[in-house]
């Protein structure tokens, strides 16, 4: 099969050229399973795709699960030429707007809008499981303010203000001979904020009040993690009565410039504490050839 690749990777890529992304992705499939197309495919001629969306199962089309695709075997429809064929009417009543969608963008009309602009994200999380478990409150905390930090950095990278934050962590469901507990708890940020002391200071109190009251010593949280949800740019964050000065952003611009030019975790607040015990274990991990140049094999 002749393919583009990827230089030094030798990643196959494939172009499927259509008037709509449905056809296109269409396009790109046929492209893959058929070698006469060396790995780019036009099917912006009707002519052309006439002839080759018979080639496509129903069920690989882009959007049809394996509900929707049952259902449209019950009715004969097998390829997305039959598909593409189907009355509208029929369509939205067997798979609602969802599939009239793909109806109509398989008869060559855009019902999919290219997005030229990243969408604003709305929320974010820091999750990880433990190396070994979590059994008293400052241990978990260390994890909980290491997930805090890096979502607070997170925010910052992107220009964002968070306005809820929440806290979770639960024992391993998958040992029910153990004792079980999940805790959560949630707070508003007032003001909003990606002050890494603030988060910080507000997932220790989502922490203290999610822990359990009784028994706390017999639990092993084995995962903890940190979400941030309603983010809006910085420049657009309602502001409150009582905004007053403060000198954390400088304070927070020096302490990513240290971690940015020496490497991440240089300098951390004293709750995330020294020896990291619940951190992910990745003693078998694969070594990262694409995003770590350090880990690049080298030949003497």
């Amino acid at each position: 099969m002749i393919t583009c690749a990827i230089w030094g990777i030798g990643v196959p890529v494939r172009v499927g050229i259509a008037p709509t992304k449905t056809l296109a992705k269409c396009a790109n499939d046929i492209a893959k399973k058929n070698p006469i197309f060396a790995g780019v495919l036009d099917i912006m001629d009707d002519v052309l795709a006439d002839w080759l969306l018979p080639m496509v199962p129903v069920g690989d089309i882009w959007g049809i699960g394996r509900r929707t695709e049952a259902k449209l075997h019950g009715l004969g429809i097998r390829t997305a030429a039959e598909l593409r064929d189907m009355p509208i009417r029929q369509a939205r009543a067997l798979g609602t707007v969802v599939l009239e969608r793909t109806v109509l963008e398989l008869q060559g009309e855009a019902c999919i809008a290219f997005d030229d602009v990243e969408p604003q994200r709305k929320g974010m999380a820091v999750t990880r499981s433990a190396g070994t478990p979590m059994e008293d409150f400052d241990t978990l905390f260390q994890a909980i303010t290491a997930h805090a930090t890096r979502a607070a950095e997170k925010l910052r990278q992107h220009g964002l203000v968070a306005g809820t934050l929440t806290v979770f962590f639960h024992t391993n469901r998958h040992r029910p001979d153990r004792p079980q507990y999940a805790g959560s708890r949630s707070m508003r940020l007032t003001p909003m904020s990606s002050d890494t002391l603030e988060l910080v200071a507000g997932a220790k109190l989502c922490a203290t009040a999610a822990w359990p009251k009784i028994n706390s010593q017999s639990y092993a949280f084995t995962k903890a993690g940190v979400m941030l949800d309603d983010l809006l740019p910085l420049e657009d964050r309602p502001r409150t009565l009582f905004d007053a000065p403060s000198r954390s952003p400088v304070l927070m611009t020096a302490l990513d410039a240290v971690n940015s030019r020496f490497g991440k975790k240089t300098m951390v607040l004293a709750s995330e504490g020294l020896s990291h015990s619940w951190q992910t274990r990745a003693n078998h991990r694969s070594p990262r050839y694409t995003t770590r140049i350090s880990e690049l094999p080298t030949v003497r």
